[in-house]
């Protein structure tokens, strides 16, 4: 067990209508064809499979796709979709747990590296990554640039989100690189807000590349997005792709 928090049934029951906008084709078409690229004629390993928001459609791209997940809730969810010979999924951390085989991609999307709370996991992720990695495979992240641009002097909550139904912001421990997620989001039209909260551990781009390294991994690219917009300074996230040697 790793020091990621495990995500309920009651989350994981909710979580694909909640999702419902990164679920969508302009998201996924993106993701979808920059994966598939990068793992031509091999198999790929979802590390955090979830639901099977991505890991699901990939396969239906044809890329034979295997999982691991720590919540058996967000697992039994995505067993409701398909069966377990067409896309394996074994049930524990992505910074120790092993599956058969190799791969000839890796990934881990939607900030999900940062569910790892401290720096000795994550490098460990990166290790594992590697080891699953066939010489010449890729290893993929999607994870957000800290918004610490937004903090005043004094002040440690950005928002990230202010709608109808739902109230989003960070807030920050500078010191451990530990960001907090609030929700309050309305589930119904009587006024009622639903209060969650979870802890992520933020990282810079380049102290993934030196996780990379450490790992035996060498950068091959960082793109803005999915589409391969440039990667900037302003850029609010990046998509980053390291490469095992040949």
């Amino acid at each position: 067990m790793t020091s990621s928090e495990l995500w309920s049934r009651a989350t994981a029951d909710r979580y694909d209508a909640e999702e419902g906008e990164m679920s969508s084709a302009a998201v996924l078409g993106p993701t979808l064809d920059f994966l598939a690229g990068l793992a031509g004629d091999g198999r790929a390993l979802e590390f955090a499979i979830g639901t099977g928001r991505v890991g699901l459609p990939l396969r239906e791209r044809g890329v034979p796709v295997a999982g691991i997940e720590l919540s058996e809730h967000m697992a039994a969810v995505l067993r409701r979709k398909i069966d377990e010979d067409m896309l394996p999924v074994t049930i524990g951390d992505m910074a120790t747990t092993t599956v058969p085989g190799e791969f000839t991609l890796v990934y881990l999307v939607y900030n999900t590296i940062t569910n790892l709370l401290t720096q000795d996991e994550q490098v460990e992720c990166f290790r594992n990554a590697a080891r699953h990695l066939t010489p010449g495979g890729r290893f993929v992240i999607e994870l957000g640039v800290p918004p610490l641009r937004f903090l005043p002097p004094g002040q440690v909550a950005v928002p990230f989100d202010v709608s109808e139904r739902h109230l989003g912001f960070d807030t920050f421990d500078l010191v451990e690189q530990i960001l907090v997620s609030h929700h309050l989001t309305r589930d119904g039209d009587d006024g009622r807000y639903r209060r969650d909260m979870s802890r992520h551990r933020y990282a810079w781009p380049a102290e993934l590349d030196l996780m990379a390294r450490i790992a035996g991994l060498e950068p091959e690219r960082r793109v803005a997005d999915w589409d391969g917009a440039p990667f900037t300074q302003d850029s609010a996230k990046h998509i980053s792709v390291w490469r095992k040697p040949a």
